[in-house]
This record gives C-alpha cells, structure tokens and sequence, in this order.
C-alpha cells in the first residue's frame, strides 16, 4: 500500500548521527515510506563520505531533509510539539504507546545516544524490548520498526 507523502505523519530525528552507512539506510527507509527526517548537527562524519554516498544512493532529497545546526535550533523549533524519545533506558514498551499524527521520534547518536539533559526534558520516552543480555539494536533497525509501527497506528500504511 502507497501512501501520499503530504499526509501528516511522523517526523524522524537523529541527534548528531556518526555513522553514514547508518544514517544512509535512514534516509532510505524514510524516503521508501514518506516520512520526513529531520537531523541534529554535527555530524560525526560528512554527506560527501563515500560510505555514505554509496549507501543513499539516489534517496537523498535535501528537500525532505531538514537540518539543525544543535540541539537548541531543534527544540526550539518543537515547541508545543510532541517530542518522543526512543532510548534503551525507557521503561515503556513502544508497542504500549500510541502515536499521533505529526510526532517526532528522536533517536539517539549510535555511540552514545543523547545527553542526560535531553532525557530529563522529554516527557514520551520509550524503548524497543529485546532479549536479556542484549544491548541495542543498529539505530536503522530501530528506525524501520517504530516508523513502521506509527505509519500503522495512524493509518497511513
């Protein structure tokens, strides 16, 4: 099922990705499913990176990418926005969860996530639930699956 990209949906951000191979297969999956991404900078490495390159292909649309020069740009943009923060240290399920058109689903930076600070200022923080002794998913992984869940709670998909 195709949907129309104008619909409202939800909004994906990344906070200061660094990995390209990652953040390519992100830009894929959003551009495969309509969804918009939005990505906190810097980023740890550039969108001229070979890895990168090869991985977007020809997915990459600046148009459907919006970019934040921080953190601050970022939240200052979401005011009155719903915020949801995907995070292995979220207590709640995201299959418990549910959706709203227009929600922006922050994922954290691959190799730290996001800063203490960040955790404490958003309210919707919730977490993929794996086996014991499992420590994370790969972040396009993540992506893919709570996309495509609230592409299906909002009935877009």
């Amino acid at each position: 099922m195709t949907h129309n990209s104008t619909d409202l949906g939800p909004i994906i951000a990344l906070f200061e990705p660094d990995i390209p191979q990652n953040t390519a297969a992100i830009i894929r999956t959003c551009a495969c499913l309509g969804a918009k991404l939005e990505i906190i900078e810097p980023c740890g490495f550039l969108l001229n990176d070979k890895r990168f390159k090869r991985v977007v292909m020809d997915y990459m649309e600046e148009k459907d990418i919006k970019f934040y020069k921080s953190s601050e740009d970022f939240f200052k943009s979401k005011k009155n926005q719903r915020i949801i923060l995907m995070t292995t240290k979220a207590s709640i399920s995201y299959t418990k969860f549910r959706f709203n058109k227009n929600d922006t689903i922050l994922f954290g930076r691959e190799s730290a996530g996001v800063p203490e600070n960040i955790h404490k200022i958003i309210k919707d923080r919730l977490k993929i639930p794996m086996k014991n002794n499992k420590r994370s998913l790969n972040i396009a992984s993540s992506v893919a699956i709570i996309l495509a869940e609230s592409l299906k709670q909002i009935k877009l998909i």
